[in-house]
């Protein structure tokens, strides 16, 4: 059974349009991904849906393929070396890339000295300890140490769950609104 020609006309059914739609947005961008990989074009396709919704596809990337055509259309229209237009956002983006790269060097050697001063608070815990006999050698009352123990450290480890999530959508919110500003 071979494909049907399909008519060239607006869907009128909305769910049928989306559905349409999303098919053939995933056919555009697999034709577009081929044509890029065959032939080493830079490629970039924008798309928004019927309700509005933003979709893209680009290699290397939409940014880079727009910019590219961007800096061209001003170099069409201005006569200046391709080279002097680019060089300083080159120099720009390099810049912040690097003062970004410097800042989670520097958080890393911290969570690095940090762990380092966990790994040390471990071993002396570990040497002090009053919990050294296997579990099945302790009296009732060292076992109620241990559930005591036990649930404070359950607490701990919350309490630090809690602060990681924290500091992780911060930090999400920081790197999206760092995107945000370098696509302006």
């Amino acid at each position: 059974m071979g494909r049907r020609k399909i008519e060239m006309k607006m869907v009128k059914d909305s769910g049928s349009r989306q559905v349409t739609f999303s098919k053939r947005r995933s056919g555009l961008f697999k034709k577009a991904n081929e044509l890029a990989t065959l032939c080493a074009a830079q490629v970039a396709i924008v798309v928004f849906s019927p309700g509005g919704k933003p979709y893209s596809f680009g290699h290397p990337s939409v940014e880079a393929v727009a910019e590219r055509f961007l800096t061209l259309n001003l170099r069409s229209r201005v006569s200046i070396p391709r080279q002097l237009v680019a060089q300083p956002q080159r120099e720009a983006k390099v810049e912040r890339l690097s003062r970004r790269l410097n800042a989670i060097l520097k958080k890393l050697q911290a969570e690095m000295k940090r762990g380092e001063m966990l790994d040390e608070a471990v071993k002396a815990a570990r040497k002090r300890s009053k919990f050294r006999k296997p579990i099945n050698e302790l009296n009732l009352h060292e076992l109620i140490e241990i559930r005591k123990a036990m649930g404070q450290l359950r607490e701990r480890v919350k309490q630090r769950i809690s602060e990681i999530e924290a500091s992780s959508s911060l930090l999400l919110l920081s790197k999206m609104a760092t995107k945000q500003a370098e696509s302006k």
